[in-house]
């Protein structure tokens, strides 16, 4: 049973996590808050199915439906955007990891959340490099 400086130290950490992830997704629609909102949602989901408040201490059943209900949350991010292509996937594949570090948090498997926060970060980042770099052989 999680305690309950546990179950906020994961959710401050989930929610700043997010929040990082979202500030680097710069002039895009999905941002700092709404992913923040994810990986927060997502912490919270998981700290709740494995602290056993449903009577039950199966977390996978409450993670299947994280995984769901964010897939769910990215198929509206393309249809929105993407009225005769597709568009958006990169945001849709963010909001997912998101969704995928906030379960970690949620879980305390800390190793595996810097990891993935980080190489997360790297990969979104690389777009603003990969511009940076057109725009210098075009100058």
């Amino acid at each position: 049973m999680l305690t309950e400086i546990d179950i906020i130290s994961r959710f401050i950490a989930a929610a700043l996590i997010g929040a990082i992830l979202g500030i680097a997704r710069k002039d895009k629609p999905a941002g700092a808050r709404t992913f923040a909102l994810i990986c927060l949602g997502s912490a919270i989901f998981t700290s709740v199915s494995i602290n056993g408040a449903f009577g039950t201490y199966d977390a996978s059943r409450i993670v299947a439906q994280i995984v769901s209900g964010i897939g769910f949350l990215g198929v509206g991010v393309i249809w929105k955007t993407g009225i005769n292509k597709p568009s958006g996937l990169t945001t849709a594949a963010a909001i997912w990891v998101c969704a995928s570090i906030g379960v970690l948090v949620g879980m305390g498997i800390w190793l595996e959340v810097i990891v993935g926060a980080i190489l997360t970060v790297a990969i979104l980042l690389s777009k603003n490099l990969e511009k940076k770099k057109k725009q210098k052989k075009l100058a």
